[in-house]
């Protein structure tokens, strides 16, 4: 099973985006899987507020295990790990004109009204299993990229 399938087969198990991407990687950085799904769950739904969608900043988690500044006085580092999730965010936008989730869904669920149209459409079924693949598509090529 490739990524995109892990993260999509966790989101269809009741995960949330960001808990989906984070843990499809997670093996491959020494990262628990239970500890990967707790670690993404606050993210899912743009951090509850439509913000940043979750399968980016699962994505951005990724990433922060790659390429993470550790060392207070490694500002190289820490200044590459920025430029990675800046590549990483402008790719996403790129594909889809947009990081935010209210962007992405065309609605914004903490608006109860609006919340209900997600709903009513299926958009959380229909929109974001898109968002997971190419979120995981993208950082498989920056991941790649940045070898």
């Amino acid at each position: 099973m490739n990524k995109s399938e892990k993260a999509l087969e966790l989101f269809a198990n009741n995960f949330n985006c960001s808990q989906a991407v984070l843990t499809a990687f997670a093996p491959d950085f020494g990262l628990d899987e239970k500890l990967a799904l707790k670690l993404g769950t606050s993210f899912g739904g743009g951090a509850r507020n439509a913000e940043i969608c979750g399968a980016v900043s699962g994505a951005l988690l990724v990433l922060g295990l790659k390429y993470g500044h550790h060392i207070a006085e490694d500002n190289v580092q820490k200044s590459r790990s920025y430029a990675i999730a800046v590549d990483y965010t402008n790719r996403f936008k790129e594909a889809h004109g947009s990081i935010v989730c209210r962007d992405l869904l065309g609605y914004d669920l903490t608006i109860p009204e609006e919340a209900a149209c997600i709903k009513e459409k299926y958009l959380f079924a229909e929109v974001c299993p898109k968002m997971i693949k190419s979120a995981v598509e993208i950082l498989e090529d920056v991941l790649t990229d940045y070898q």
